[in-house]
């Protein structure tokens, strides 16, 4: 097994880990990654709306 394969793996054990043993704050993290991807295409929407106006 390679080392990309094995990365992978041992990745998705730990946010399973972390989602099974600590749900609360998985779904606060989610919550605070989504509001981030939101404020940046937000940000982003902002510069190009300015640029051609």
């Amino acid at each position: 097994m390679n080392a990309k394969k094995l990365a992978g793996f041992a990745a998705i054990a730990l946010i399973l880990f972390f989602v099974i043993a600590q749900p609360g704050q998985a779904a606060g993290l989610v919550n605070n990654l989504i509001g981030f991807l939101r404020d940046a295409a937000e940000a982003v929407i902002t510069f190009v709306s300015n640029i051609f106006t």
